[in-house]
Parts: structure tokens; sequence; C-alpha cells
């Protein structure tokens, strides 16, 4: 995306632009100088068929990113030094290599020199320029992978290559604490080490699981505006708490440890969510009065129209990318 470098802190330092020489050696540099080692590499080989160690690239430096690099080392995924990104803000790039210990590159072009696995991590409308810039750059050894929203595999490859490996992955924002739901598509010359290698990846910041491209827009419309539709949902619990007396932060506390106690009940227990709501449903009841009232309400109804809703304009925006 040839984004400007960070400012330097170094008061000798000129605002020049460097030749295009001088950027393959000097367009990567320590960002954070205390978090970074001045060594690139460790010169081991990396093994993508078991991800041992691979160096990670990202194009497109905001909180996504970020949030997927800490997971990466924090599960031991790859390593701080082995991690590289370059964004067209210098405060985004600057963020990511605080928060990460990262390096930080000056270009596109210098992310993939220094990469195995790429993450396009950009908006849906910055995508064309980052294919552009990296078209002719990206070889069998790379690894593409793409979160934009609604950018298909086929626009990808049209620019990239028909042979390039590439995967698409649409994750939601809570895997910025680790709490993500990503669903991933593979390519047509992406393989099956690629795909053990991206969930595992998507792993670090909550589950991942694969389905074929044309179902992420149902995905989008599910996990991928979810957490709006749980919100809602939390926000109406914690009214309904000061309704009935308990104070704000009270309410709110109790609402979303509420919902996130009860999906890990799904989740470890492997029970139909019907099945877990019978076991709290006594006759006569609490809980059967309250669920009579969310019936007459249409909650069910209203959450199965949103998702139908949602990946239905998830598929109009991606007709018109």
């Amino acid at each position: 995306m040839n984004s400007p470098p960070p400012v330097s802190r170094d008061p000798k330092s000129s605002g020049a632009a460097a030749s295009e020489g001088d950027r393959e050696t000097a367009s990567v540099r320590p960002a954070v100088a205390s978090s970074i080692r001045n060594s690139i590499f460790d010169g081991k080989p990396t093994d993508m068929t078991t991800g041992n160690n691979p160096r990670i690239g990202f194009i497109g430096a905001g909180r996504m990113a970020t949030a997927l690099a800490r997971g990466l080392i924090a599960a031991g995924f790859t390593t701080a030094e082995r991690i590289i990104a370059c964004d067209v803000s210098p405060e985004a790039a600057e963020r990511f290599a605080e928060a990460t210990a990262g390096r930080i590159a000056h270009s596109t072009a210098a992310v993939l020199a220094e990469s195995d696995v790429v993450v396009l991590a950009v908006k849906p409308q910055q995508m064309l320029e980052v294919l552009g810039e990296a078209a002719g750059k990206v070889d069998e050894s790379h690894l593409v992978i793409s979160i934009a929203a609604g950018v298909s595999i086929a626009t990808i490859a049209a620019a990239l290559g028909e042979a390039t490996r590439i995967i698409r992955v649409m994750p939601n924002t809570p895997a910025l604490v680790g709490a993500g739901a990503s669903a991933f598509a593979l390519g047509g010359a992406a393989t099956a080490a690629d795909a053990d290698l991206v969930e595992r990846l998507f792993s670090t910041v909550g589950i991942a699981v694969r389905v074929p491209e044309e179902l992420l827009d149902a995905v989008t419309g599910l996990s991928g505006s979810g957490p709006a539709y749980v919100y809602q949902v939390i926000e109406a619990l914690s009214d309904g708490g000061v309704r009935v007396g308990l104070p704000r932060e009270i309410a709110t506390r109790l609402a979303a440890q509420t919902v996130m106690g009860a999906a890990r009940m799904v989740l470890d227990t492997g029970e139909h969510p019907a099945v877990l709501k019978d076991a709290v449903t006594s006759p006569g009841g609490t809980t059967i009065a309250g669920l009579h009232v969310l019936e007459q309400g249409g909650l069910r109804r209203c959450l199965i129209d949103a998702v139908v809703a949602a990946a239905a304009r998830s598929r109009e925006l991606g007709r018109s990318s």
C-alpha cells in the first residue's frame, strides 16, 4: 500500500523518500526499538506443513490484525520477530508494533518479501489497490489469507494468479478478546495443509470452522453480525433488571455473564439448546413465565429474520464489490 513509515524517533532522520534500492534493505525497521530484536529471523526453515514458526505478514494493521497477531504469539504459533505488517496509517502501524512487538514495513512488497503467510486485513474498498501492489510479487511459497468482507476468492485469484493458494476467512469482533467465531473457505489451489494451518491460526483467537465459500454470506449473517444481536439482547436484559430494581452496573454484569455462561453450557456440554432450556424450566415456574412472554413477542422469529436479512445484504454487497 506504499504507506509512509511511522514517524522516526531519531532527530537526525530526514523526511526524504527512500530510493527503490534503499527500500529493499530499509523497508523493514524496528518500530519499537526496546521491544524488537535487531535480527529479523533465526535462519530456521519454515515448515508450512506443520505451521512450525511461520513468518506471518499483515497487510493492514488495524484492530483485527493486531488481535490475531497477539493471539498467534500468545499461543506459540509463531514469534514476534517473525511477524511483520504495513498500513497506510502510521498511527495504526505504530499501535500494532507496540501491542505485538512485531515489525513494521513501509510497503506491501516488503511484507510479501518477508512472509510465508500473508493476511490481507484491509477494508474491502482498499482491496483492489492492495491486490494491484501484490500482483507479480506473490509466488507459490505464499499462502494468502483474506479477511476482507465481500471480496471473493475469484477476485483475489484474478489479480494474483489462479495458482495462488488463497483462503478467505470471515472472523468476528469477539476475536479481539480471544473469543471469536471464524469460518473459512479454500480457493482451488489451497491444500489440506493450508486448511489445517488456517484453522489452527484462527483458533488462537476463538474457534474456526471450514465451509464452502458460498456459505460465507450465511456466516456473515449469523456470526459476523451476530455479536450486535447479542449486545442488544444483553442491553434488553439489563434494562429488564433495572426495571425490577437492580442498579445498572449490576444488571449489565449479570446479563452479560448469564449470556456468556449459557453459551459455555452449549459449547461445553454439546447438548441442544432446547435440552438445556428445558433443564431450567420448571412446570409453572418463573422461567416458563418469562419464556411465554418471549414467544408472544416473537423473539425467535426476529432473530431468525435478522440472520436472513444480514446474509441477504452480504450477498448484495458482494455482488456490488
